[in-house]
């Protein structure tokens, strides 16, 4: 492992750290708390723990610090809602710190101390039978304390027996015996493996004498008192070490005591707290698990058990502040108005389980932010991209070291009420793995039937999560699981038009990036043409992100102007100027250029990212019959083109006399061949594509066709229609085809868009040929009627 040069210094108070062995470590003291976030932020977790010579000092210098210390990893961290961090550090090697230096006075690092110096490796005796007696008898003097202390167990003795490290074994007896600060410290500064092992065996053998003697008064003493009064004596026992030792007797416990009562605990839960209270206060502070418990309680007394926000039921205001932050989505902002109501009519504030579905760039986000805004609830947001584990959703049980809860009971505890808007991004793209499935975690709590007792591993109490409005998103439903699809109403966010974007730029793009880049509105002028020439031939895309990123380089270069000028007056941005600013256009129209020939079709296709056009070319050479296929073109694709082709050839072949297919090879392409495609919507594409081809007529390059094909000549409905139709509107295709069983669907698109396109209804094949090659309905029946040669 590689070891800065320097690395942040964190001074620990009565106590030593050693190698091998961890300790759980409260950290509170702002210097302290900033060296774990440089350790943390800039060595990879590493930092050097030393312990100050003055306890009572809480600010230590440099000159009050041992200047041999242990290089330490940060295991876990917890922070606490005050501020502080609940660590578990584990020791590396022994360091010896050469000098002592601040950090650089930022922020972030302010008063953090930096230690260079080197690590201090073990020296091992030339004696080896002298060592191995030495080591023999610690690991004998280790198993006798074991066994004189009560709750050890046989396991520990069995580990110790199975050790055959003695560097290993000295550090773990040094750390865990109950030794003063100066005899740890004189342990960890000597290097000699054989010196500290003579060391601790005087030590461990007055331990041991201690604890045998202790253990005959207590056999003595359980004999002649009952279990009341040594209950009372060991609480007196406990008071009296706490004030020798300068400790405020039952404060930690007092104030969780206030706390827990103070959270209106349900019934069961303060069952639960008062049993893991009285364990804790029978702990002493230096035992691991009297941290393990404290911070369990912690987080009891933290959740907001019955704390709310009251619901604003007020129709009118919601729908203002639902136009206010989002231009468009008609659907979604209904769907919430009808909530509203619904809530205000039935007194009961139960949250429905959306998912909003749609493109990247559309706003799903922020438009749960602007419901949350309108219902008045707080706001939570978990992103589960990429989420493999189980326990990220239920959190860990608290058997394990560094357990936590999980990432909802974190987020309500974070938030602070039990009714929030919370918000489940990217759960299209929850992943599975030997860890568990987090989908089917999430089952739980999308169930209004079970989230009322849900329980997360670490808490292992019931949490009612009925009040929470679970909003997800997602950007395609298909790798939802489908359990997880069926708790949830889906609600499509589709792409947004031009005029949407026009509208989005001017309200709120345009103003935001004039804000961010330190310009006022009266600056710049930023007219519809130059958003418009932005939106035409620089951005193509579903949402808007884009083309904020768009309008940003232009305020940019708008910004170097204005500077380098020095002047006030306003720079107007026109069409030709966005040109200049941003390059030659990256979008064109295309299909005009690539439609002019026979065999050349556009075809409308959807992706996760909203909807797109597919140009397919259909080539047509001598050869013996066969049918090549390129492009990436998945199974479903392939079978679609075959389809086209042996209904060409079985139902419409007496319109190709002069065509010998045995004799002639077709050769279909789909372009932009390093991007897979699949699916049957481009059957009816395929079927003019090469009809066109082998008739030599030209289809009509602003026409975009979509249907699945049946090999009977049928066409079926597709999926994505509302997309398709969008995608076409902005790739400037004025007429479409789409399946007569899809008309409902086209109902859906906004209504700018359906006055600018064409829309034509396809039930059969010949209905695309009539339409995409102008073949008339009575040629084609004459010609099929003809008698066969």
């Amino acid at each position: 492992m590689e070891i800065p040069g320097t690395l942040p210094l964190l001074p620990i108070r009565n106590a030593v750290v050693f190698p091998g062995a961890s300790m759980p470590l409260i950290v509170g003291r702002p210097r302290s708390v900033r060296a774990v976030q440089v350790s943390r932020r800039d060595y990879d977790n590493l930092l050097v723990v030393v312990t100050q010579r003055l306890p009572t000092n809480g600010d230590p210098s440099p000159d009050e610090l041992y200047r041999t210390g242990a290089l330490c990893r940060i295991d876990s961290l917890n922070e606490t809602e005050s501020g502080t961090y609940q660590l578990v550090l584990t020791g590396i090697s022994r360091y010896r710190i050469g000098d002592i230096s601040m950090s650089p006075d930022t922020p972030e690092s302010e008063g953090v101390l930096l230690a260079r110096g080197d690590t201090l490796p073990d020296v091992h005796g030339a004696q080896l039978t002298r060592s191995r007696a030495l080591f023999n008898s610690l690991k004998r003097l280790a198993k006798d304390i074991l066994d004189l202390l009560p709750g050890s167990g046989d396991s520990l003795s069995r580990l110790v027996d199975s050790l055959d490290d003695a560097t290993y074994l000295t550090n773990l007896c040094a750390a865990y015996l109950s030794l003063p600060v100066p005899e740890k410290q004189a342990l960890l500064e000597n290097p000699n493996v054989e010196a500290r092992m003579e060391h601790l065996l005087s030590l461990m053998q007055k331990e041991r004498e201690v604890l045998s003697i202790q253990k005959d008064i207590q056999e003595k003493m359980s004999e002649r008192i009952g279990k009341a009064q040594r209950e009372a004596l060991l609480r007196e026992q406990m008071r009296t070490i706490r004030e020798e030792l300068g400790e405020e007797a039952g404060e930690v416990e007092d104030e969780l005591g206030r706390r827990l009562a103070s959270a209106d605990l349900p019934p069961e839960v303060d069952k639960i707290a008062a049993d893991e209270l009285k364990r804790l206060e029978a702990l002493p502070p230096a035992a691991a698990e009297y941290h393990v418990i404290r911070t369990y309680l912690e987080w009891l007394a933290d959740m907001p058990w019955n704390k709310s926000t009251k619901d604003v039921l007020n129709l009118a205001n919601a729908r203002k502040i639902l136009d206010e932050d989002h231009f468009g989505l008609e659907r979604v902002k209904k769907r919430i108005v009808q909530y509203l109501a619904v809530a205000k009519l039935k007194n009961d504030l139960h949250g429905p389980i959306l998912c909003l579905l749609g493109p990247p760039g559309v706003g799903k986000t922020s438009l749960g932010q602007s419901i949350a805004r309108a219902l008045g609830r707080k706001f939570i947001r978990a992103s589960l991209g990429g989420v493999k584990d189980e326990a990220e959703i239920r959190g860990h049980r608290r058997t394990y070291i560094g357990a936590m809860p999980g990432r909802i009971a974190q987020s309500i505890k974070r938030v602070g009420v039990r009714n929030p808007l919370f918000m489940l991004d990217e759960i299209d793209k929850l992943g599975a793995s030997f860890q568990g499935d987090p989908a089917a975690a999430l089952l739980e709590v999308l169930d209004p039937e079970q989230n009322r007792s849900y329980v997360d591993h670490y808490l292992d109490v019931p949490f009612d999560l009925s009040n929470v409005f679970f909003v997800a998103t997602a950007n395609v439903a298909d790798t939802i699981p489908p359990a997880l699809r069926d708790r949830m109403e889906l609600i499509e966010v589709s792409s947004y038009t031009t005029i949407e974007k026009l509208q989005i730029a001017r309200r709120h793009l345009v103003p935001r990036q004039l804000e961010e880049h330190g310009l006022k509105p009266g600056q710049v002028a930023l007219g519809d043409d130059a958003l418009l020439e932005v939106i035409h031939r620089y951005t193509r895309e579903a949402g808007v992100r884009e083309l904020a990123r768009e309008i940003a380089a232009l305020l940019r270069a708008c910004a170097e102007e204005m500077v380098e000028k020095n002047e006030p007056s306003t720079i107007a941005l026109s069409a030709g100027r966005v040109a200049e600013i941003l390059g030659p256009p990256k979008f064109h129209a295309e299909t005009t250029e690539r439609s002019v020939r026979p065999g050349v079709v556009t075809g409308l296709a959807w992706t996760s990212h909203g909807g797109d056009i597919l140009f397919i070319e259909a080539s047509l050479m001598p050869g013996t019959g066969k049918l090549l296929l390129t492009g990436s073109l998945g199974e479903v694709m392939k079978e679609s083109v075959q389809i086209a082709m042996s209904f060409i050839r079985s139902e419409a072949a007496h319109l190709l006399p002069q065509i010998q297919f045995d004799k002639l090879d077709v050769h279909v392409h789909v372009p932009s061949g390093a991007i897979p495609k699949d699916g049957p919507s481009a059957g009816v594409t395929m079927l003019a594509a090469i009809a066109s081809l082998l008739l030599g007529r030209t289809v009509n390059p602003k026409l975009g066709m979509t249907g699945e094909l049946t090999l009977r000549g049928a066409v079926l409905p597709v999926g994505g229609i509302k997309e398709k139709l969008l995608a076409a509107h902005r790739a400037g295709i004025s007429k479409v085809l789409v399946p007569y069983l899809n008309e409902q669907d086209v109902s859906q698109v906004p209504a700018e868009v359906r006055r600018q396109l064409e829309i034509r209804y396809l039930e059969n094949a010949e209905d695309v040929l009539g339409e995409a090659l102008g073949i008339s309905q009575s040629e084609l029946h004459a010609k099929t009627q003809a008698p066969a040669a």
